[in-house]
């Protein structure tokens, strides 16, 4: 019995070893990945959950807040998910460039319902996963079929820009544009970059509401640049994250994109509806092309449809719904805009307030680039140590690069933030 047992025990053990073998080999294949950097924005929420002092501020976070700091659902949209729940629709796929009826009412608004580019059927427009996923639409797009594979972005940009376009095998490079000792745009600079550019460069342009540092050009600015890059016959990708959210008017918002249509650029365009409409879950975006004619465009759109199949397929619907239901209805839109409005009316009155709450705090500096950016974030122009201080010192959460979320400033905490801020620049 027992020499049994070890003849048993002499034919389990060989096998064990192929096995563990086989489980190590496995096991091993992913011991060569290293552990990523957090994501910044990410890593400033996590710091903030974990304060206890009351008076804490978020100030990180990229999306709208009402003056209760709680997430806010616009009430046109509320109205406009309730039409869509009566009419009790399907779930079917949607073509793979989107919704037609969004696409048409995004590029509406974009463009204008005047526009002699779509009323000339010009434009290539597909539904994209919010901004981000029409961007790398565009990105993949420029790197297929662009000679030049090389995108110029202004310096600072939003964060996700360089991985896009980096994702898909371009190279980065930058030019100036916003000048730290002033707060404000390196204008000079830009257009002296511009200038110095290889004919046919390709470059991005933030439409509305520069993305970190809230300093956009101003209309006389924008003709300038729209004449030096038409010279140096400059492929421009528009980013328009904001329109409505930065001004509290689309028309406004979109003067660079019609400005440049109307000098003779043929664009590309990037547009979300996560800020305008707060639909930051939906992934609402759509990607154009604007083309010569209508033939080019035919093509174009061939290409752009064959690079989204095996990247996702299919846009979201819901999403899209909500924005073609909120655009199609006359008296839907007219709440919509009153509803974009009061959120930028709130930034802006926060920007006012902090600045006055600044003042009155004894403050020296010149803060007047508080209420001189626009849109969603300011760029303070404090200095990573003096961040390190604010939140140390005031449980203040913000970016290393003195960037806050102007969402996140509220009735109840803005004297605090500018006692703050005065105590750690003073």
């Amino acid at each position: 019995m027992a020499a049994c047992s070890a003849k048993t025990l002499s034919l389990v053990k060989p096998s064990a070893t192929p096995l563990t073998s086989f489980l190590a080999r496995y096991a091993s294949v992913w011991s060569n990945v290293e552990m990523g950097p957090p994501d910044a924005i990410l890593g400033v929420t996590e710091a903030f959950k974990k304060d206890s002092n009351p008076n804490k501020i978020n100030l990180g976070v990229g999306a709208y807040r009402d003056d209760n700091n709680k997430p806010f659902v616009l009430p046109s949209v509320r109205k406009a998910e309730a039409i869509i729940s009566s009419k009790a629709l399907d779930k079917e796929y949607a073509p793979i460039s989107g919704s037609a009826e969004f696409c048409k009412a995004a590029i509406s608004l974009a463009f204008g319902d005047g526009s002699s580019v779509l009323q000339e059927g010009r434009n290539v427009t597909v539904q994209g996963i919010s901004g981000t996923g029409s961007l790398r639409i565009g990105s993949a797009f420029l790197a297929k079929f662009l000679p030049n594979k090389t995108v110029w972005l202004p310096s600072p940009t939003w964060g996700n820009h360089v991985p896009i376009f980096k994702h898909v095998g371009m190279e980065v490079k930058q030019y100036r544009y916003y000048d730290p000792k002033t707060c404000g745009l390196d204008f000079n600079g830009t257009i002296e970059d511009f200038k110095n550019l290889p004919e046919g460069s390709l470059v991005l342009l933030h439409a509305c509401a520069h993305n970190p540092t809230g300093v956009d050009p101003n209309p006389e600015q924008w003709q300038a640049m729209s004449e030096v890059l038409k010279s140096k016959k400059a492929l421009l990708f528009f980013d328009m994250a904001y329109q409505g959210f930065a001004s509290g008017s689309v028309d406004k918002d979109a003067f660079a994109v019609r400005k440049f249509l109307d000098d003779g650029h043929n664009i590309l365009l990037a547009q979300s509806f996560a800020k305008n409409m707060g639909l930051y879950g939906e992934r609402a975006g759509a990607f154009s092309v604007v083309c010569t004619d209508k033939d080019e465009a035919a093509r174009v759109m061939s290409q752009i449809k064959i690079l989204i199949r095996p990247m996702y397929s299919n846009p979201p619907i819901n999403g899209a719904r909500i924005v073609s239901t909120i655009l199609g209805d006359a008296a839907l839109r007219s709440e919509w805009l009153k509803d974009v409005k009061g959120m930028a009316d709130r930034i802006i009155s926060m920007r006012t307030q902090l600045r006055t709450n600044l003042e009155k705090e004894g403050s020296t500096r010149n803060w007047n680039h508080i209420t001189d950016q626009i849109g969603m974030f300011c760029f303070t122009g404090m200095t990573p140590p003096q961040v390190e201080k604010l939140t140390k010192d005031f449980s203040v959460y913000l970016t290393k690069d003195g960037r806050i979320s102007m969402a996140g400033v509220t009735s109840a905490n803005v004297a605090y933030l500018a006692k703050g801020m005065h105590a750690v620049t003073k």
